[in-house]
């Protein structure tokens, strides 16, 4: 029996083939690769400027640095992500204010938002989950009453669509992720897609050392850039992920429609529906408690059945980390939930309903036994 794991890139011939010319070549690092995957990047994006990264963590880090973000400020972040979003504003000095998530779509809660606005907030980092857009009209709309900026986290967002406009072609700052278990990969990567020309500039320094040059090529180093440039070889991997993207969401709605006509656990909350859904991961949560089931023992007896399964995410308040900041259990009871309940299914472009119906027999087995 194949093993099918909870997430799988794909790559095909022409972009190994790429890859191999690419290595021949000797231009690896920072090229005309780079150069062509920004530009496309930037077109499918509607002609935003667009700059690449080693990853989206750093691509995140350096948006709160060209923000001006720093020691004294606070920003707001769901406390149901990825360890990162919160890490890099405590990286940059500044505090996350965490706030609850919608138990369904498993977004922020843009209530909650409202009332944790304080005259110390300078920035709102949402995060687009699984694949479903925040609601950015009331999102933006918050923000400009308050003076805010607003730096989305669309880690798992590459495709996705608010109101038929795609998440990137809009807004303020806007960072992408292309890790291997993302819609479309860079092997590792990310990029920031943003629209003022003077914070672009700002960006090119904070990502490759601070240098500055002028007409001659005289170099000047201006700020304590770090090293975030993408290389040629993952750039050309990107172009050829690229081409294939709306694809690739094409197949994963299809398969996730497949899950949610399939499913036949009562009592669990299945993943929320949505136009413009890349739907990056099929995340349902399952009462083990109430079920008289441990996840581990879950997880174990589906990885005997030959299916991975992955937990997306862990209440990043409970953390160790955070807990020091003085949150604690019981300050964020949707996050809390989605903690303990949530699993992640496998769902990749090159799975088929076959496939999808195997994994939902298979769970149903072991829950209703």
């Amino acid at each position: 029996m194949d093993y099918l794991p909870f997430t799988k890139p794909f790559l095909d011939d022409a972009t190994i083939q790429g890859v191999a010319e690419v290595l021949r070549s000797g231009w690896l690092a920072t090229g005309p690769n780079v150069a062509e995957f920004e530009s496309k990047l930037s077109e499918y994006l509607g002609g935003r400027i667009v700059k690449s990264f080693t990853s989206a963590t750093g691509a995140l880090e350096v948006a709160l640095e060209v923000c001006g973000i720093g020691p004294g400020d606070e920003v707001i972040t769901p406390a149901m992500s990825f360890a990162a979003t919160p890490n890099v504003i405590m990286r940059v000095g500044a505090k996350p204010i965490f706030v609850d998530v919608d138990i369904v779509t498993r977004n922020i809660d843009l209530d909650q938002v409202e009332r944790a606005i304080t005259s110390k907030t300078r920035a709102i980092m949402p995060v687009h989950f699984a694949g479903l857009a925040v609601d950015c009209d009331r999102l933006y709309d918050i923000a400009r009453r308050h003076g805010l900026r607003v730096i989305e986290d669309a880690a798992h967002a590459i495709g996705t669509s608010w109101q038929g406009r795609k998440i990137g072609s809009f807004g303020d700052i806007v960072s992408f992720s292309f890790h291997p278990n993302k819609n479309m990969t860079t092997i590792e990567g990310g990029a920031l897609s943003l629209a003022d020309p003077a914070e672009a500039k700002k960006l090119d320094r904070l990502r490759f050392h601070g240098i500055a040059k002028d007409e001659e090529g005289n170099q000047d180093v201006v700020v304590p850039g770090g090293k975030y440039n993408l290389s040629d070889v993952a750039a050309r991997v990107g172009i050829g992920q690229l081409a294939h993207l709306d694809a690739f969401n094409e197949k994963r709605r299809l398969l996730a429609e497949h899950y949610l006509d399939r499913w036949a656990i009562e009592d669990c909350l299945l993943p929320a529906t949505g136009e413009g859904h890349s739907w990056h991961m099929f995340a349902p949560l399952i009462p083990f408690e109430r079920l008289n089931l441990d996840r581990k023992a879950f997880i174990g007896k589906m990885h005997e059945q030959a299916i991975g399964v992955g937990i997306h995410y862990p209440a990043l308040h409970l953390f160790s980390l955070y807990r020091k900041q003085g949150y604690k259990e019981g300050d964020f009871p949707n996050a809390e939930r989605i903690g303990r309940e949530t699993v992640t299914l496998p769902l990749y472009p090159m799975m088929t309903p076959a496939d999808v119906e195997r994994v939902c027999s298979a769970a149903a087995r072991i829950l209703k036994s």
